[in-house]
């Protein structure tokens, strides 16, 4: 992978932070320092002399943030440095599997899982933000950090999950990209079609990104500009119900919820919180050049993602929530709440031709945008995982027909079945979205990965609790499609992939260092209770292993 070089320019201020600051105990929530901070240099002899391979996957990208302001002061010229990142890192919040999410959950049960799109939402920036930490502490993207830290045979797993999620989103994508053309051609365009039209955006792609960060970011935030107002545009026409909005934000439960509704409170968890989006957003950090000798760059980058992360995701909560609400309203008959439809509908029901065409361009604006982040993903993680290291076109190339090959089979073979497939898709990152939490959890609340920057353990509560709950949602939702009537065999099936699920997500949490121990401990107990020598001796091996490796 091409370097994006880590200049170890200095902070040109030689201001002090103050020890005790009356805003000391906001500024650690914002950067992740402790209380038993003492040493200035949060970085390895390697880390600060020598270039990560890293970053942003183009040529000599730097966006210095190290300007000449005051440390201690807020400065929106460093926020402006910064901005980018959080705002890429969000458009996976948009994508088309987003959209249709929203726009079932609007027709199926109104407004009542309003609260749950912003609570996704929210889990989804605590996320973020530890991706952005581990990447700015440690020069590092997440897929990296997984190859130094996991051993062969859990890594090489760990990666073909995030390839099935990455695989996941991009059918989503690029089947929404395919529908907004079909309808922006007025049907002459077919979905086969647009699939292979939008297939293309990889040769956009790679003349954005040699164009210049800035370009591309700018690119970026363009395809968001036109989202909002597209979306937005829709929620003044149709007018939701204020009140009834205010109620779904406010009340967290969905009162005589359907079986679909149910299924539809995990999809929307799976299309907002998406596992290769974490790994994304440890990357994309990367393009901004940090002095990580002085501890007090760190912190200062952290408070700046933290601040950009929850602005763009903020304004991807709103974007959804325009989505809902307008379909939530809008009362489509059966038949007609898909992305394929809807537009067409709207444009009936109210007379209004152009509504058909605003929301064939936000669909658009979504896919296209999600396609190629898609594509730096699919990068990021391969190359992380599997250290490669090939031109940037074989990389693109690579990645791409890894993503288009089964979705171009989807556009041919199940084009009746796109909406029901796209909600199973949701779901299937739901179940993936712990192969990211789970590592990027451990990693975070390693003091010998992120030195003074580990999480707290108020923080690892929350995260420890996010995951069980996304777990628990899983379960109750494999539970809720086996019923009483399913064979015997299907109950076995489920009770032993469900149970290797989760020692291999227990796995990636506790990391192995604490599966040795576990390990050691465990067969202490047994060699106590039975006596038997080989208890004895797999315990001396497992006692080994950590005295060697740890």
């Amino acid at each position: 992978m091409t370097a994006v070089h880590r200049n170890n320019t200095q902070q040109s201020s030689n201001d002090v932070l103050p020890e005790n600051s009356a805003d000391e105990q906001t500024e650690k929530l914002f950067t992740g320092e402790h209380d038993d901070d003492k040493q200035n240099d949060c970085s390895s002899p390697d880390d600060q002399t020598n270039h990560v391979e890293a970053g942003v996957s183009a040529d000599n990208i730097n966006v210095n943030p190290n300007i000449n302001t005051n440390p201690r002061r807020f400065s929106f010229r460093k926020l402006w440095a910064f901005t980018g990142p959080g705002f890429l890192m969000s458009i996976a919040y948009l994508d088309p599997g987003n959209i249709e999410s929203d726009l079932q959950t609007g027709v199926i049960v109104k407004y009542k899982l309003l609260w749950m799109l912003f609570w996704s939402t929210f889990m989804g920036l605590i996320l973020q933000l530890l991706a952005a930490r581990l990447g700015s502490v440690t020069g590092e993207n997440l897929a990296q950090v997984c190859r130094k830290e996991y051993p062969k045979f859990p890594r090489l797993l760990l990666w073909i999950m995030i390839e099935l999620a990455i695989i996941g989103s991009d059918i989503q994508e690029v089947i929404g990209s395919a529908i907004a053309i079909n309808l922006l051609s007025n049907g002459l365009v077919p979905i086969w079609g647009g699939v292979l039209i939008t297939g293309l955006d990889t040769f956009t792609f790679l003349f954005l990104e040699n164009a210049g960060l800035r370009i591309l970011e700018g690119f970026f935030g363009l395809l968001i500009s036109i989202m909002a107002v597209c979306f937005m545009y829709l929620f003044i026409i149709i007018k939701p119900d204020f009140v009834e909005i205010m109620k779904g934000l406010a009340i967290p439960w969905c009162k005589d919820c359907s079986r679909d509704g149910i299924q539809q409170m995990a999809g929307i968890i799976g299309a907002v919180v998406m596992p290769h989006n974490i790994y994304l957003h440890s990357a994309l950090v990367l393009s901004r050049s940090v002095d990580r000798t002085d501890k007090r760059n760190i912190k200062e980058a952290n408070m700046y993602y933290t601040i950009e992360s929850s602005l763009a995701l903020f304004l991807s909560f709103i974007i959804n929530m325009f989505v809902v609400t307008v379909f939530a309203a809008a009362n489509l008959p059966d038949g007609t709440d898909t992305l394929a439809k809807a537009g067409t509908w709207l444009a009936t029901h109210f007379n209004m031709p152009a509504l058909k065409i605003i929301w064939a361009v936000g669909v658009l604006a979504s896919g296209q945008s999600s396609t190629m982040t898609g594509t730096y993903t699919g990068q990021f993680v391969m190359e992380g995982f599997l250290n490669i290291r090939w031109p940037k076109w074989q990389r693109v190339l690579m990645t791409r027909s890894i993503a288009m090959v089964p979705t171009i089979l989807v556009a041919l073979l199940a084009q009746k079945f796109l909406d029901p497939l796209n909600t199973w898709l949701n779901v299937l990152q739901s179940v993936e979205l712990p192969f990211a939490l789970f590592p990027i959890l451990h990693f975070t609340s390693s003091l010998k990965i992120m030195n003074d920057f580990k999480n707290g353990r108020i923080l690892q509560g929350v995260v420890w609790f996010l995951a069980i709950l996304d777990i628990g949602v899983n379960i109750y939702l494999i539970s809720f499609y086996i019923n009483s009537e399913s064979p015997w065999y299907v109950y076995l099936i489920t009770a032993i992939v469900g149970l290797l699920y989760f020692m291999f997500v227990l796995y990636l949490g506790i990391g192995r260092k604490n599966c040795l121990k576990l390990k050691i401990f465990v067969l202490r107990c047994l060699r106590r209770i039975s006596d038997l020598p080989a208890f004895e001796r797999e315990e001396q091996i497992a006692y080994e292993i950590l005295e060697e490796q740890y």
